[in-house]
Parts: structure tokens; C-alpha cells; sequence
């Protein structure tokens, strides 16, 4: 298995721990009921959309019968996406404490928010240029005469 394939499946297990860990403490806590936001992100794009990246580097290319397009955006692609979730979660927190003020943590959420969707606009390239497969050499054609018995 390619290391971002296992580094989606172990990285979407960590969000799953991290997004029940904070969703006990919202039920024992009913205050902190206010990160649902975070929780959600957490647990969606954490743990649901990390394994299908996952999965799907590891199982795509094998179901059509080609290679991946890149390996180098895939691995990009694992930088983009749980960088980009982690700013996001801390924008969401950072949002509701009232001592640093909405606009810096606007700033946090949003390029969280662009740095996860870039990552899954590089997952939909790398798929569907995977799922086309390789270029194949053309070769000139034989001129018709020569095809032809006489």
C-alpha cells in the first residue's frame, strides 16, 4: 500500500478519535455544545472523507487498471487536506473565544477551508486522470495501399 493511502486510513482514524473525544466532551459539557461545528468537520471530513481518499488511491487505480496519474499530488494532496482540517477545526474554536476576535480567526477558517478544498480538487484530478490511463503512442499509420492484397 502507498504511503499516502496508509497515511489517509491512519490520518482518518486519528480525526475519528479526535472528533468522538470532543463529541463525549459536548455530552458531559453541555456548554461546549457550541463546537458542534468543529465536531462535525471533524468526524466528516476527518474521518469519512480522509478514508475514502484513502480507499480510493488504494483501490481506483486497481479497479481500472491503471497506474495513479502522480504519487507527488497524492502525497501533496495528504499535506493539503489535514493541514487544511486542522486550521479549519481551530478556526471554528478560535471563532467562539471571544479574546482573539472574529477576524483572525476568519482568517484561520478560510485558508483551512481553501487549503481542504484544494486538496480534494487535487484527489479529483489525480482519479480522473488515473481512471483515463496512460497515453498511448501513436504510431503512423500504413498508407492504405500497403494493407491491401495485389
Amino acid at each position: 500500500m502507498e504511503w499516502f493511502a496508509k497515511g489517509f486510513v491512519k490520518a482518518s482514524v486519528v480525526w475519528l478519535s479526535l472528533g468522538v473525544s470532543l463529541g463525549v466532551a459536548m455530552a458531559a459539557h453541555p456548554a461546549w455544545a457550541a463546537y458542534r461545528t468543529a465536531h462535525m468537520h471533524m468526524n466528516l471530513l476527518g474521518f469519512v472523507t480522509m478514508m475514502i481518499f484513502g480507499v480510493g488511491y488504494h483501490v481506483l487505480p486497481r479497479f481500472t487498471g491503471h497506474p495513479l496519474w502522480s504519487r507527488r499530488l497524492a502525497g501533496w494532496h495528504w499535506w493539503l487536506s489535514n493541514v487544511g482540517l486542522a486550521l479549519m477545526v481551530a478556526g471554528f474554536i478560535l471563532r467562539l473565544n471571544l479574546a482573539i476576535g472574529a477576524a483572525p480567526a476568519a482568517v484561520i477558517l478560510t485558508a483551512g477551508g481553501v487549503l481542504s478544498a484544494v486538496g480534494a480538487y487535487a484527489f479529483a484530478v489525480n482519479i480522473w486522470r488515473s481512471m483515463d490511463g496512460p497515453k498511448r503512442a501513436t504510431t503512423p499509420r500504413e498508407p492504405l495501399e500497403q494493407l491491401t492484397p495485389g
